[in-house]
């Protein structure tokens, strides 16, 4: 059996990556990721890729018995009648996706339904998210519950070693606090006319300056904003925008500042607090993009305005999680219930391997 990966445009990471590490040294298998030459340096020795955007990535689509992908696979390709596409997707929808938006480019989401039309089975981390993703791409193929395998290694025996493994990689001793920022990325930037740089609002620099040296600041920018934003360059920042894999990254941080990413249900498995810095709360919700359901009174952790409270509220998580503790179990029980180490397991179940 021939198996063609495909992350976030040609990374080497997300639920492909889980489910790859689990195959690939099983006997009959062949593997091949399509990659971005941007993050080549980011795929194992070993790993058979081709560049995503040339004609070896049309022949090895149309060549594959199986395709497993966590987005859009946006090369021209023929899907012969034998193969398998399995969409795993890549999050639980806060934001709106798809046909759900309420602003896209013209023209971007008829051609991406040309991809939505090959998924044969799409993979959903929960029963909240089920109706959403299925209504938004016009899916009426099987969806199955499962959990993400990504998420697996979080609450599994090797969460530790990978924690001290990405540390000691960022250089960040285990007695200094680790503040992972990850926020999404907003349409009108992404897509705005001159792919000129875009710059962060959060100032990360002035955020370590309040929060002192027993604190580090590790910056993940959204893979749409990867080479758009650019971190200030300091000592006590940490620019892993290009870090395979965020999954790792949960592990390495003491607590997650983000704002309407998906990364806040992955990262509430782990059980540490979150802090959301929603500069923009209104604007990207009734004007960019629009939400499934009213965050607020649902998130598992604070609002802030600026470096200040934000620096306030880290230094004091402990607090911070006691305070939303309710609200953070009820967070849990919605989102996070697959995410019990085996979404692998159930993954390789459905499709047979």
């Amino acid at each position: 059996m021939r198996i063609v990966y495909n992350s976030f445009h040609g990374r080497f990471s997300d639920n492909p990556r889980a489910l790859f590490e689990r195959l690939q040294d099983r006997p009959g298998l062949t593997h091949l990721w399509l990659a971005d030459p941007a993050h080549a340096e980011t795929f194992p020795a070993g790993v058979r890729t081709v560049p995503i955007d040339t004609p070896a990535a049309t022949e090895a689509l149309e060549s594959a018995d199986l395709l497993i992908a966590n987005t859009h696979t946006e090369v021209e390709w023929t899907k012969p009648a034998g193969t398998t596409y399995l969409q795993t997707w890549h999050g639980t929808p806060l934001k709106r996706i798809h046909r759900d938006v309420l602003w896209a480019p013209e023209g971007r989401l008829d051609r991406l339904d040309g991809d939505v039309a090959k998924w044969d089975l799409m993979l959903s981390p929960n029963s909240a998210s089920t109706p959403r993703l299925r209504g938004a791409f016009h899916f009426t193929g099987p969806v199955a519950e499962t959990g993400y395998p990504r998420n697996d290694v979080l609450v599994g025996p090797a969460a530790g070693s990978v924690r001290e493994v990405v540390r000691k990689e960022l250089g960040i001793p285990e007695h200094v606090t680790a503040v992972l920022y990850a926020p999404t990325w907003r349409d009108d930037e992404r897509f705005h006319p001159g792919n000129g740089p875009v710059p962060l609002r959060l100032d990360l620099t002035a955020l370590a300056d309040h929060l002192g040296d027993d604190h580090r600041v590790i910056a993940r920018l959204h893979n749409m904003m990867t080479g758009r934003s650019h971190p200030p360059v300091d000592p006590r920042l940490h620019d892993a925008s290009f870090h395979p894999d965020v999954r790792d990254l949960y592990l390495a941080a003491d607590v997650l500042v983000t704002d309407y990413s998906s990364a806040m249900f992955d990262f509430a498995v782990t059980g540490k607090p979150v802090v959301y810095y929603a500069y923009d709360l209104e604007r990207f919700r009734d004007e960019i993009r629009g939400f499934y359901f009213d965050l607020a009174p649902r998130a598992p952790g604070p609002f802030v305005r600026d470096e200040t409270e934000l620096a306030d509220a880290i230094r004091d998580r402990d607090r911070v999680q006691a305070e939303y503790a309710e609200r953070y179990r009820a967070f849990r029980e919605t989102y996070c219930s697959l995410e019990d180490g085996h979404a692998t397991d159930r993954v390789l179940e459905l499709i047979g391997l």
